[in-house]
């Protein structure tokens, strides 16, 4: 109790077209839209799998608390 996530911002680098269904749902999942899109998110175990599936994809750094 009191321990809190790091926080990550991914950024989509590449289109999806042409990608296979499980990349789409993973950028989608991971609430990116478009291109140069960004989201700040909690570095769980679920989203990190999804960034892994999609590593080639998005850009991801850590953000310091």
């Amino acid at each position: 109790i009191g321990k809190t996530m790091n926080k990550i911002r991914i950024s989509q680098k590449l289109s999806l077209i042409g990608k296979t269904k499980k990349q789409i749902a993973c950028i989608k999942g991971l609430g990116l839209r478009r291109i140069r899109d960004s989201k700040v998110i909690e570095a769980t175990p679920e989203n990190l799998g999804m960034i892994n599936t999609v590593k080639h994809m998005v850009s991801v750094e850590q953000i310091k608390e």
